[in-house]
């Protein structure tokens, strides 16, 4: 059984789970194949064809099982991204959903804002911004809306609560890599899924 074929279903068990009962539940890892125990870090995104995103949430660090994180992470985008109220029953069955399995953080050691711009590897590299406290990320599906290396970066520094043409010496920089898993969700918790694992 694929990535795409135990990931997506349980996705939408747990949002399921959270429509029903209103809280995140937990699941049971026995019987399930060691790549599902390892850990590793998750991005789950929601959207619907009506009206586009209704949810991301994730981790950076792998702190949990890839399977527990995916259940985790997909409740959080459901019901708890405060940019969004949270996912309704009706929406359900019109959910796809998408998984980002990032590989671990490797820090970019730039001498200048400049050296940062030709570095970075747009459609590849998803990149984390931090600064005395401040902290932000941007999956590599970004770069599909904001090519611009400049503006990438300038919109990242924003969502970090920095200005967009902020630089100093001691930003840190941190790239990683994701492999997709989408598919869509049906009024079962089924799915048609699709991956680029």
């Amino acid at each position: 059984m694929s990535l795409a074929d135990s990931l997506i279903p349980l996705a939408a068990h747990s949002i399921e789970y959270g429509l029903r009962n209103a809280e995140a539940g937990s699941i049971d890892l026995s019987g399930m194949p060691d790549e599902l125990r390892e850990a590793r870090a998750t991005f789950v995104t929601l959207s619907t064809a009506a009206d586009g995103l209704r949810g991301c949430r994730g981790l950076l660090e792998a702190r949990h099982p890839l399977a527990v994180d995916v259940w985790h992470n997909a409740y959080a985008s459901a019901f708890d991204d405060p940019r969004f109220q949270p996912v309704t029953a009706d929406e359900f069955t019109q959910l796809v959903v998408e998984i980002s399995v990032l590989s671990e953080l490797e820090p970019l050691i730039v001498g200048s804002e400049q050296e940062l711009h030709q570095t970075l590897v747009p459609h590849r590299d998803g990149v984390v911004l931090s600064w005395r406290g401040r902290r932000a990320t941007f999956l590599p599906k970004v770069w599909e809306s904001v090519p611009d290396v400049a503006e990438f970066l300038g919109h990242l520094k924003m969502k970090a609560g920095l200005p967009s043409e902020f630089w100093a010496p001691d930003v840190r920089i941190h790239v990683y890599r994701t492999d997709i898993i989408s598919g869509r969700v049906d009024a079962h918790g089924t799915s048609a899924a699709s991956s680029t694992i």
